[in-house]
């Protein structure tokens, strides 16, 4: 069995993300604004320059439940580019009220 193909059609962005120059929690915080009003199924695209991202984007994509497709060929040496699918039903990543040390 071979492994699936990463480059397949259907991981042609619905929305691209430009994260370069950006670090863990920026980028993800400015993913997170950009998906909001995406439906289940849309395809996103992160340009990013950070070195935690191979982490951190299945990480966050395993938290909230979207699918983390993996990095795409990108002919830029100065950035990678990681794919991902969103889920129609994520777990919210913002907390429904502020946190607070004395009641936390």
């Amino acid at each position: 069995m071979t492994a699936p193909d990463r480059t397949a059609p259907d991981t042609t962005p619905d929305l691209t993300v430009d994260g370069t120059g950006l670090l863990c929690v920026q980028l993800l915080l400015r993913l997170r604004a950009r998906i909001a009003h995406l439906p289940a199924g849309a395809v996103v695209h992160i340009h990013t320059t950070d070195p935690a991202a191979p982490l951190d984007l299945p990480a966050w994509c395993h938290l909230t439940g979207h699918a983390y497709l993996g990095p795409v060929p990108y002919p830029a040496d100065d950035r990678e580019v990681y794919a991902l699918r969103l889920t129609s039903s994520p777990v919210p990543t913002r907390p429904d009220r502020p946190w607070h040390p004395t009641t936390d």
